[in-house]
């Protein structure tokens, strides 16, 4: 650059560097080495020094462990073995775009990666420290990253077999950090937060690793902010991989934009159809056959539970269309119910809602209610709910009639009007040991009532006999026969029915040789 100087032919002997990196404050520094002044190096500053270096073109040539040599034995030899060192370098690299040129940023995530894996074996071997605990200083560290180079350092670190249990703890840190205070819909920096954790999240099929709260919180935001569908899609399947773990209040997700109902049940809709997916898969893998009416999913009883009342919850909301509200109903199968009370109620809460329904939209609303697997109380609710069509206050009333001539003559399907649980084959995956027990139970009782009731009209038919051959003046038969008839009933053991009728036929021959 001297050099050039000298040869022109120009009078001026000021020099201008333009673009110089780091500015004046590392342009002094520099000097400062070229004078032989003692320069301290550090993890804040050795970016600028390596550009400046690099700019100033301060090599081996020119002199013996240079510049550009110094910065480079100090990144390799202090910065690079050291994970907190190798992270303040990377935050320098944001602010320095001719880092790049040296290749610095690609290094530093690389050591990142390597200081994090070894960080986690001394973790493993150590009994003092424990899984995440010594992780959580590193986690807080790269929170200071743009996600530029945050999601540069996180796919080496899963490329590198860092836990993902690690992984997941730093994307909700950071999300909790980036994310905090208002989402503006219009912002693209928050829009690409979003869209990167969601590209970052590992793979969790069995859905222990990801916190459930963390997925619909994370979904949630992308609504508002718009994010691309394939991110949001990607979320929703991931909440219905365990949707029966979820609570009705992180179900109500609010509409956004210029749709007219409160909640936002097309997104819901979705991630129910995430969740029959993963039922089918499980049910072909076990060679079970979902459509059988014995079978009863555990995971898939919960979530019909659950869908019932958030039918319910949005149900009052005047502006939610019919045709939503129904589908959410049919895109559950009928096999997930074993009571239909809670539908029932949601559809009746619709109905107080929407009062100016025609009567087809209300029949063809009330048509998803199995009459025969409602309880006694929804069953009587049913049959004095003036806001249902005639139809089905006629058909629950018929539905009442079988039931209880079902009851009265033992057969096998025997709904439990205490508790309205149908006795059907169930599935081996789900107890219902309680069930079956009092089913049983019933069962027991009602038949010692028929072999009551048969008793007593064979004890009604003895004595009926005794008392016409009593009109006949036939005392003896009388109480002989009536003696038979209290011996024929189970009141009474064998040997006392032998005793009765001893004791009958002596005073019948009493009788007999006192007439003689």
């Amino acid at each position: 650059m001297v050099k050039d100087l000298k040869d022109s032919s120009s009078s001026s002997s000021t020099i201008e560097l333009r673009d110089f990196p780091g500015g004046p404050l590392t342009f002094e520094l520099a000097m400062k080495f070229c004078y032989g002044i003692h320069l301290e190096i550090t993890p804040s500053n050795v970016v600028d020094l390596r550009c400046a270096a690099g700019y100033l073109e301060m090599t081996e040539d020119y002199k013996e462990d240079n510049l550009i040599s110094r910065t480079e034995s100090y990144l390799d030899k202090t910065a690079f073995r050291n994970l907190k060192k190798s992270v303040q370098v990377l935050i320098s690299c944001e602010r320095q775009e001719l880092s790049e040129t040296f290749k610095i940023p690609d290094r530093c995530v690389e050591a990142i990666a390597m200081n994090a894996c070894r960080e986690q074996l001394v973790s493993d071997l150590s009994e003092e420290l424990k899984g995440r605990d010594c992780l959580e200083w590193w986690i807080e560290q790269l929170s200071a990253l743009g996600i530029d180079y945050y999601t540069r350092v996180v796919s080496v670190m899963a490329r590198t077999g860092v836990r993902s249990e690690s992984i997941v703890a730093s994307l909700m840190h950071y999300s909790q950090e980036t994310l905090k205070g208002v989402i503006d819909r219009n912002c693209q920096e928050q829009r690409e937060i979003v869209e990167a954790i969601v590209t970052l999240l590992p793979s969790d099929e069995r859905g222990s690793i990801i916190p459930l709260t963390f997925l619909l919180g994370i979904l949630k935001i992308g609504i508002t902010l718009d994010i691309e569908i394939s991110y949001r899609l990607e979320l929703e399947r991931r909440i219905g991989q365990q949707l029966e773990s979820v609570s009705l209040d992180e179900l109500l997700i609010p509409s956004v934009g210029n749709e007219g109902s409160m909640y936002d049940v097309d997104t819901v809709h979705r991630i129910l159809a995430c969740f029959l997916e993963r039922v089918d898969e499980e049910d072909e893998e076990s060679g079970c056959d979902s459509d059988s009416t014995g079978h009863y999913h555990g995971s898939l009883l919960k979530v019909g539970r659950i869908m019932d009342a958030y039918l319910a919850e949005i149900a009052p909301d005047p502006y939610l269309s019919l045709h939503k509200f129904t589908a959410l109903i049919e895109r559950l199968p009928d096999y997930a119910r074993i009571v239909d009370d809670g539908i029932y109620r949601a559809i009746d809460v619709y109905l107080k809602a929407h009062p100016l329904m025609t009567e087809e939209e209300r029949k063809s609303l009330c048509k998803f209610i199995d009459c025969n697997r409602l309880s006694q109380d929804a069953s009587n609710h049913m049959a004095q709910n003036d806001r249902l069509p005639v139809q089905m206050v006629v058909r629950v009333l018929y539905s009442e009639q079988l039931r209880l001539k079902k009851a009265l003559s033992g057969d096998s399907e025997v709904l439990d009007l205490s508790s309205g649980l149908l006795n059907r084959p169930v599935s081996p995956r789900d107890n219902y040991a309680s069930l079956r027990r009092e089913n049983r139970e019933l069962k027991l009782e009602i038949g010692r009532m028929r072999v009551r009731v048969s008793e007593l009209e064979k004890e009604q038919m003895l004595m009926k006999q005794g008392m016409f051959e009593r009109s006949g003046n036939n005392g003896g038969t009388f109480l002989t026969s009536l003696s038979k008839g209290i011996g024929k009933i189970g009141l009474f053991g064998g040997e006392n029915r032998q005793k009765v009728n001893r004791k009958s036929r002596l005073v019948s021959e009493r009788k007999t040789g006192r007439k003689g």
